[in-house]
């Protein structure tokens, strides 16, 4: 089923290009603090204020990497929460209020595919842009559109043209260039690494710290329903499908608090840390970066050299110079993969995004996240990187003359210390490109232990 946002109805309310952004991606109705900790199932939130560049630079070129809108949960996931929602069914009675609805419940989840507040969120995004970067596009100058091979992200990128050219009132009319196939060389998916590590056993480490006193407290609640670890992990993830599914709050959230919903959220940065992300960051007396790979599964991060070195071709008008998992046909055809152009716009899933943050630098940890003790001051927090409809934009400057770079995720500025960006996040593009030798050396060796 295709969720496409309806844009003649859009059309009718006659919302002309110079008004501000027309919101269409309801209020789910539960706090921002809330939803922002259902980790890899957040909702999008800016994680900061946009902030124009510096005086005396003019962004040239936008590079968009974009997480798709909500989805149903995957196959496995659906098949887990059903268990547990029977599971939960075979009590003998409840005592506790909030708990009444579940005899009469019935599991109604698709899987998969974009929901209809994600095809919004993905719609909303569109028109953002566009007023952001009106004046790097025109009729005849329009963004550049690839999108990976999985239904949900490619409906959010036909919604997220919707909404770039419902605000320019029909004067920029992109559309989907590039439907770039998973079942080979594809830089927008992270299915290419089959010796990739997971971490099943990090998570599974702090789900037994923070899921035995809810275990107990339901238990109690539920008597004869026996709840293991695992189903607390799977009737949290129902609330959060169920909220973005229904549009409205859950009543399997109140099954639970803020405080284990933020326990929750450590969970989901541990599962995407140990198995895409995670690098130990080293800088040189130049400021300029040296990346160690010191813990555990390295193969995350490699699986994120392809996209940056399409990035560094785009940035620089030079051809694609990679050997990892690039699409060499398409890379190497200007149509396919055109240069010189203002905007670009990808559309990705949140693992692969995970892997460029890691391979560019971004997010680096002085230390390996603990599988017992969360950091509250560490920055890799998933629901401000990768929440539904998340986003990576590198805009390309021109600073009094010289060609610099700075990248906002989730509108944040990110410091960009390994290529020595000055207190606005930015840095000379030759700086940003030599910073990325991980990238232009192919990973380093690295891709080859993917198949080793």
């Amino acid at each position: 089923m295709s969720i496409i946002v309806p844009l003649v109805a859009l059309l009718a309310a006659g919302v002309a290009s110079a008004e501000p952004v027309k919101i269409t991606a309801p209020s789910l109705g539960f706090p921002q603090s809330l939803e922002q900790s259902w980790a890899q199932q957040s909702p999008y939130f800016p994680a900061a204020t946009y902030v124009v560049p510096p005086s005396g630079c003019e962004i040239t070129q936008v590079n968009l990497l974009q997480r798709h809108g909500a989805r149903w949960p995957k196959k496995s996931q659906g098949k887990d929460m059903k268990a547990s929602v029977k599971t939960i069914q075979n009590a003998n009675s409840y005592s506790n209020p909030n708990m009444t609805f579940i005899t009469d419940y019935t599991y109604d989840l698709g899987t998969d595919d974009l929901v209809t507040f994600g095809a919004q969120q993905s719609f909303d995004a569109g028109e953002e842009h566009y007023v952001r970067y009106a004046s790097l596009v025109s009729a005849d100058i329009i963004p550049f559109v690839r999108a990976s091979d999985s239904e949900r992200v490619i409906e959010s990128a036909l919604n997220w043209t919707a909404g770039f050219a419902y605000t320019s009132n029909q004067m920029v009319m992109p559309m989907l260039n590039v439907i770039i196939s998973q079942s080979g060389n594809d830089t927008l998916d992270d299915d290419m690494c089959p010796n990739a590590g997971s971490s099943d056993t990090q998570t599974t480490e702090w789900m037994n710290v923070f899921t035995p006193s809810i275990v107990t407290r339901l238990n109690s609640e539920a008597p004869g329903a026996d709840l293991a670890d695992s189903d607390v992990i799977n009737l949290m993830m129902l609330c959060q499908f169920d909220t973005v599914y229904n549009e409205a709050p859950s009543p399997w959230c109140n099954l639970f608090t803020a405080d284990e919903f933020t326990d929750f959220e450590y969970y989901g940065d541990l599962d995407d840390y140990y198995s895409n992300g995670w690098v130990s960051v080293t800088l040189s007396p130049h400021g300029l970066l040296t990346r160690f790979f010191r813990y555990g599964a390295t193969l995350g991060p490699v699986q994120g050299v392809g996209y940056v070195n399409e990035l560094i071709a785009r940035l620089t008008g030079q051809p694609v110079q990679d050997e990892t998992q690039t699409n060499y046909t398409l890379d190497h055809n200007p149509t396919t993969f055109p240069l010189d152009l203002t905007f670009y716009a990808d559309f990705s899933h949140d693992n692969e995004m995970v892997s460029i943050f890691s391979a560019i630098g971004l997010f680096p940890q002085a230390e390996p996240l603990n599988t017992t003790s969360p950091n509250p001051d560490r920055t890799w927090v998933i629901s401000n990187m990768v929440p539904f409809s998340g986003r990576l934009i590198t805009e390309r400057l021109t600073c009094d003359g010289v060609e610099s770079v700075r990248m906002l995720v989730n509108d944040a500025v990110q410091p960009l210390a390994f290529c020595d960006a000055d207190e606005y996040g930015v840095c000379t593009l030759s700086n940003f490109v030599a910073s990325q030798s991980f990238a232009t050396s192919n990973g380093d060796g690295m891709w080859a232990q993917c198949y080793s």
